[in-house]
């Protein structure tokens, strides 16, 4: 009997338990059937905020950007042209110093110089003397010739009467033999007078040379005693100085090492590939400007230069040909020394009609992105160059399109974009021509 009414009761709570899930789940149908509808909100398209350019058509020349080192364009190193004891040096003759030029930078001990002047100018004096002394003689021989040779003809004319009057019975043989005499003796006395003269005027020739060779002499000593002053050559820094006072010196000992101060140069080397865009360009890279760029801590200097010459033989360890570039100092406000480590900015071939944009706004596959009613629109390029950061392009574009620079890794056709810069001036312009300061390093 009990165990009935257990199992009654647990049949009952069963039962009551089915009946409460049967009406919830009856309850719930119902909420749902009798809901209110609620309008779904659509789907909103995103929009991404991002930078734009302008872009502009015109002619671009990149620039090749190469490091070089700087040179003197002039310098010399002056030896002593004649030994002795230094006396005087310039005060400023040290390594860094400036000198101008026609500067007096050593000056030699003059006396034994000075001795060998006067010593050569008395020499040449006395041989000037001998020379008038010989021509002299010379004068008075050829004046005593042709007191000879009268004397002679007369003689002869004389002979001639004594033989035309000896026909006659006039005089006697003895008187013609006279005459002949006298003819013969003035005869003698022309031929002595003709060798008289051929050896004084010998003795002027011989005395002509004499001077020749003194003057000479006083000449060279003369500019012996001239070269005991040492002076610059040209406006110069002293690299190094030998001069002291009182060092003795012998002929060639280097005294002072000197560059021009407002010539320098420096040395570039161009790969194969970028020496031949040059030329292609121009048909030559003489006269050609660049800009010589002094990195002095955060305070780049920079110089202008004009290539002026090709190096002599081609940089074949390098794979290059060499450059060298004059550089314009003049009116630096730092002035410029050889070894420099410099960077040189050299303006490549010029691209006509292209288009010079930033490098995140050249995706793959030569497409770029223009921004139209808020949204891109993908056109083709062509890449032609690279321009520290830019890129050269060609293609479809057109001035005045306003370029995606932001790089979106979701960008595609039609797109919707917010542009930031769209009440702010444009990013890009237009350089000059062929007149752009970026670089390429190829």
């Amino acid at each position: 009997m009990e165990r009935t009414k257990l199992v009654l009761k647990a049949l009952l709570q069963t039962a009551l338990a089915f009946a409460i899930l049967f009406g919830a789940f009856k309850g719930m149908n119902q909420l749902i059937a009798t809901r209110p509808d609620v309008p779904k909100r659509p789907v909103q398209e995103n929009s991404y905020a991002v930078e734009t350019t302008t872009v502009q058509q015109g002619d671009y020349a990149p620039l090749i950007s190469v490091y070089g080192q700087t040179q003197a364009g002039r310098e010399v190193d002056l030896r002593a042209l004649v030994g002795g004891e230094i006396v005087e040096v310039h005060p400023d003759l040290k390594a860094g110093g400036k000198v101008e030029r026609g500067d007096t930078l050593v000056v030699i001990d003059r006396f034994d110089y000075e001795g060998a002047v006067t010593e050569a100018r008395a020499n040449l004096a006395e041989a000037q003397a001998a020379l008038v002394e010989n021509e002299g003689r010379v004068a008075l021989e050829k004046a005593n010739l042709i007191r000879a040779g009268e004397q002679l003809e007369f003689a002869q004319r004389d002979l001639e009467r004594a033989e035309e009057l000896i026909g006659r019975g006039a005089i006697t043989e003895r008187t013609v033999d006279d005459r002949k005499l006298i003819v013969s003796q003035r005869q003698q006395s022309v031929e002595r007078s003709e060798n008289t003269l051929a050896l004084e005027e010998a003795k002027v020739i011989q005395q002509n040379a004499t001077v020749d060779r003194l003057e000479w002499r006083l000449e060279n000593a003369q500019r012996q005693l001239e070269n005991t002053v040492l002076t610059a050559p040209f406006d110069a820094i002293v690299r190094s100085s030998a001069a002291e006072p009182g060092r003795l010196i012998s002929v060639n000992d280097a005294i002072v090492s000197l560059y021009d101060s407002s010539e320098f140069e420096v040395r570039l080397t161009l790969s194969d590939n970028q020496y031949g865009r040059l030329l292609a360009d121009s048909g030559t890279v003489v006269g050609r400007p660049v800009d010589v760029i002094w990195n002095l801590g955060d305070q780049p200097v920079t110089y202008p230069a004009t290539v002026t010459r090709i190096g002599a033989d081609v940089v074949s360890d390098r794979g290059g040909v060499d450059l060298i570039a004059r550089i314009d100092a003049s009116g630096a406000a730092v002035p410029l020394r050889p070894g420099a480590f410099v960077e040189v900015a050299v303006p490549d071939r010029t691209y006509a009609n292209s288009f010079r944009i930033p490098e995140t706004a050249y995706y793959g596959q030569g497409t770029v992105y223009v921004v139209e009613d808020n949204r891109l629109q993908a056109r083709s390029v062509n890449a032609l160059a690279i321009d520290d950061g830019f890129i050269l392009v060609r293609g479809d574009l057109n001035s005045g399109e306003t370029l995606l620079v932001t790089r979106i890794p979701e960008a595609g056709e039609g797109l919707l974009v917010s542009d930031v810069n769209a009440e702010q001036p444009a990013a890009n312009v237009a350089a000059e021509p062929a007149d752009q300061s970026a670089a390429v390093a190829q």
